[in-house]
Parts: structure tokens; sequence; C-alpha cells
């Protein structure tokens, strides 16, 4: 038998602040239900390992000699878990009160489900969109581009982002971010871990796509709530962050896109995506060092 009912899994990269302030939250809700926290530190430069020790004696620490990446900090966590089910969970992130009770009740309630996903807010209360649809080419092409900003309301990225779509309302979505995702123990013991080819990026994207495949399904629950502050990994190194991501998203649509069209067509889709999503990422690495050209002389 399980020593818990769940684990939470944490990856930390140079978060020592954020991660602080994540393990405060979840220490408050000790007690409210049975989870053990397992973070895993991929070789931070800072204080991070040394942060836990001392001061979250009742979190087990996983030391890193070299980044793992999220997926494969994550896989680590989970292969070694103690709990039935798996939250995965940010550094960056804070559980409100109440959010762990309200995973593992669903999933009790709801064999079917094989993941869950909790309200994600911003650090202003306000909401962010972590349920959405399966990514396309159109979305990929209006989503952050040029061509978004001239049709900012345009379909392809309100669907994509279910900008439409209750946020109140408990609902079967597509896929939830991995910044605060609930696995229960019958997908796991089915598919697994997540995919190791991703480093990071797109990886949530494939394991709710990967549930749905085996037979199960994806819930978005509104009354657990997450607060995240996006990005605080990613920005310390933006350009190799659009690389990795532009990466991932060309893998995701090679696995499981791809397949569902016509043999005939499928080169043709993979050299389109391939070119699409390289041009993609170059107008994003080549804005990002012009910003920086650009504060470099304004600093002066």
């Amino acid at each position: 038998m399980p020593d818990f009912d769940l684990t939470v899994t944490i990856c930390s990269w140079n978060t020592s602040g954020d991660l602080r302030r994540c393990l405060e939250a979840l220490e408050v809700e000790r007690g409210t239900c049975s989870f053990e926290v397992i973070v895993v530190d991929n070789n931070s430069e800072d204080d991070s390992p040394d942060m836990v020790e001392t001061l979250f004696p009742w979190v087990r620490l996983l030391r890193q000699s070299r980044n793992l990446g999220f997926t494969g900090g994550h896989n680590l966590a989970m292969e070694q878990r103690r709990g039935r089910h798996v939250f995965l969970l940010n550094s960056d992130a804070d559980v409100h009160p109440g959010c762990l009770r309200t995973l593992l009740r669903r999933a009790e309630a709801g064999p079917e489900y094989g993941i869950l996903g909790p309200k994600l807010l911003n650090p202003d209360g306000s909401l962010q969109y972590s349920c959405r649809r399966f990514p396309n080419p159109l979305a990929a092409l209006f989503r952050n581009t040029p061509l978004g900003r001239l049709f900012p309301k345009n379909r392809f990225t309100r669907d994509y982002l279910m900008l439409d779509f209750d946020h109140s309302r408990a609902s079967d979505v597509d896929w939830v971010s991995g910044a605060a995702m609930f696995a229960t123990e019958g997908f796991l013991a089915k598919e697994g871990t997540m995919d190791p080819a991703y480093f990071m990026f797109c990886e949530d994207t494939d394991w709710c796509f990967q549930a749905w495949r085996h037979g199960f399904k994806v819930g978005y629950v509104p009354e657990a709530v997450v607060t995240h502050a996006i990005g605080r990994s990613t920005d310390k190194a933006p350009n190799r962050m659009v690389y990795r991501f532009h990466r991932s998203m060309f893998y995701f649509y090679r696995k499981n896109m791809v397949p569902q069209l016509p043999v005939a067509v499928r080169p043709v889709a993979i050299a389109f995506a391939a070119v699409a999503l390289m041009t993609r990422g170059s107008l994003f690495i080549a804005k990002n060092r012009l910003d920086k050209v650009r504060r470099r002389y304004s600093a002066r």
C-alpha cells in the first residue's frame, strides 16, 4: 500500500524565493489530507537546496548535478514517489487553502479522469488561461505573432485559449497547464511518466493527449485554486527557452497530429510545420536580442 494519497512534485532551478513561498503554502495544508512533497533541484546556483533542507526538513529533496529539465525532474520524482496520485506543481506557484483536498476528492469521485487541473490565477488575482484546446497550425500562426497583433480578436487564438469559456464552471477540456497538474493513479498505471523527449514545454499538452488516447478524461476543477507567477525560471534564459518551446511544439505536432493525416500528406505537413515553427522562433529570438540592445543603449 502507498504511504500517502498524494505526492506533490516540484522542480526548482534558481527560484529560491518563489520555492520558499510555494513550500510555505503547502506546509499550511499539512494535516488537511495525506500527501508528501518531493523537490528536485536541477543544479541551482542559488541557495535553493540549502534553503529547503534548513527550513523544510519534512520535504524530500533530490539534489541533481545537472539540469534534468521540467520533464526529467518531475519524472524522477514520480519514479520515487510514495503517493498514489501525483500533483505536479511549479516552484513559482502557491496552492490556496483546500486545493489539494479538493483535487483528491474529485479524483476519487471520478475514476474516469486521468488528469485534473485547478484554476490558475496571476499574482494580481486575474485569471490565467490554464485550460486550453489542443494546438493547431492556425492558432500558432496568430498566437503571440505580428499577425496576431494585427488581429487581436481572431477566432483561432480565442478558440485555443478558450477565452469564451466560463472558467468558474467545472468541465472536460483538451489539456491543462503543467504548472499545476494532477495525475490520477489509474492514468499513471496506464501511461507512466511523461515522454522524456520533452526537456520542457508541451509535455503537459502531450500527457493530456495521451490521457484522452487511453480513454481517460481531462478535467478542469475551478474549486481548487493556485496562484502562479509565470516564467520565473524561464525568464532567466529567454532565447534558450524560445528554442526549446518551438522544438517541443514541433515534436508534439509530429508525434500526435501528423499520424492523423493521410499518409501522402504527412511529409508536406512535417516540412511546413518545421519551416513555420523555425521562422516563428527566429523572429522571437531576434526580437529578444533587439530589446536587449535597446535596453543597453537606454541605460547609458
